[in-house]
């Protein structure tokens, strides 16, 4: 039986796609290489019967196409909490504050905000179709995000701060990607500011029983059609037909599309060879790094002392902080993100050491009843097999202006998606969604 399309990976990208297709008429079938939908959201269900998105997890103001999916499949969203202060522990000074301003002395806070505001401003310019055709492309992917801060802030304050937030940003050290690529995600995600708040920005509400919730309403309407513990191997292509095979399986289709991160397609083989610039740029597409430390509690008990549970920090590993626990407050759950450099070095210690040292700064800047909580875990993304990383492939340097437009281009009757495809909110669940929507156009087309 030859198929219409094979859609391999069945996270947001492929499950919309898929979806789409069937809608459409078309005799699909879905290969999902782990054991459960959803790809990098992952909502896991704990003992005492509360949840925590290991993976994916808000949603925010303009992410329409997830906002759409979520009313469509019957789900709900409540509001991030951020009620009273943040805190913010810098060198040796732990703050409470009110607002968006951290309390930083004037100079180094007017030398932040000339830099976030130059940022959004720049971005504007990006050509998001074509960022390799925007003004001063070549200039801005020849330098990483890092060379221009340095370029930009005198003050080491504002850089360590703005570090702080792009490593949030991105799960990447500022010199890990070119800068024409941080005004490219910029623009995507709106401004500077959307992606870096919480009300009105990308954290603004959470999903009712967590972000896969969507992706297993979709899953269940193509039940017949999914196929998990199916990890494709093999892609082979001749003028009429593509030819998928892994473990214990081959299937035939008209179309292939694949829904993954650019560094898993690299573990397939293809026959005939992907082009040449496509095999250059998924090999200057790196992950993110990120690992999310969760600690729960019986109750959120930072609100009694007015604090929201968001905190910043240049100390310890998690950098930042989030209150996670769910609608009802029935318990308390501190998420604090573990980033870039400090996530490649926590890898490298036992789950005693992570824990002892997340607890540890939980308690700096949340007091002493941090250190007891019911529960702890955390989770790497740059170990789970079939996706090496999270949260998106970012371009280095040189890529998007050399290799940008082998990235959406279709290898024959192969198309391509997945978040790092997407125009608008790229890294996030909703341009996955979008990115689905696209490449099933592009194959019905």
């Amino acid at each position: 039986m030859t198929y219409d399309a094979i859609i391999i990976g069945a996270g947001y990208a492929g499950l919309t796609a898929a979806a789409a297709l069937k809608e459409s008429g078309k005799n699909i079938k879905v290969l999902e290489a782990r054991d459960r939908v959803g790809g990098r959201v992952y909502t896991k269900t704990l003992q005492n019967g509360s949840y925590v998105d290991l993976g994916g997890a808000w949603v925010g103001p303009g992410q329409d196409h997830f906002y759409k999916l979520i009313r469509e499949t019957g789900n709900e969203t409540f509001k991030t909490y951020e009620e009273g202060k943040s805190m913010m522990w810098f060198g040796d000074k732990v703050k409470a504050y009110k607002g968006l301003i951290p309390p930083l002395p004037i100079g180094p806070l007017l030398s932040l905000d000339f830099a976030i505001k130059k940022i959004n401003k720049l971005s504007k310019t990006i050509n998001l179709e074509k960022p390799w055709e925007s003004p001063n492309a070549a200039e801005w992917d020849a330098m990483t995000l890092q060379t221009w801060m340095n370029r930009q802030m005198r003050f080491q304050k504002s850089r360590d701060l703005f570090k702080i937030a792009a490593e949030a940003i991105w799960a990447a050290d500022p010199n890990e990607f070119s800068f024409l690529h941080a005004l490219f995600y910029t623009k995507s995600g709106v401004s500077l500011d959307v992606l870096m708040n919480v009300g009105g920005g990308a954290q603004e509400e959470r999903i009712l029983g967590g972000a896969q919730q969507p992706a297993l309403k979709i899953a269940e309407r193509l039940m017949s059609e999914i196929k998990l513990n199916s990890a494709v191997n093999t892609i082979k292509q001749t003028e009429e037909m593509v030819t998928v095979s892994g473990n214990g399986f081959t299937y035939s289709a008209k179309k292939i599309i694949v829904a993954l991160p650019p560094s898993m397609i690299g573990k397939i083989q293809f026959d005939p060879p992907l082009p040449a610039n496509k095999q250059q740029l998924i090999q200057r597409m790196p992950m993110g790094t990120v690992t999310k430390t969760y600690a729960i509690y019986p109750k959120p008990f930072w609100r009694e002392k007015g604090l929201n549970g968001l905190a910043a920090t240049n100390n310890g590993y998690t950098t930042v902080t989030f209150d996670n626990s769910p609608k009802d407050g029935s318990k308390g759950i501190l998420m604090g993100f573990v980033l870039a450099n400090q996530a490649k070095a926590f890898a490298n210690l036992s789950e005693p050491e992570r824990k002892e040292s997340i607890l540890s700064s939980f308690v700096k800047m949340f007091g002493n009843e941090a250190a007891n909580p019911e529960m702890y875990l955390d989770h790497s993304w740059a170990e789970e097999e079939y996706t090496g990383g999270c949260y998106a492939g970012l371009m280095t340097t040189g890529a998007w202006t050399s290799l940008g437009e082998a990235l959406r281009k279709p290898c024959g009757n192969i198309h391509w998606a997945g978040t790092e495809t997407a125009t608008e909110w790229n890294g996030y669940i909703d341009g996955a969604i979008q990115s689905g929507e696209r490449v099933a156009r592009e194959v019905l087309g």
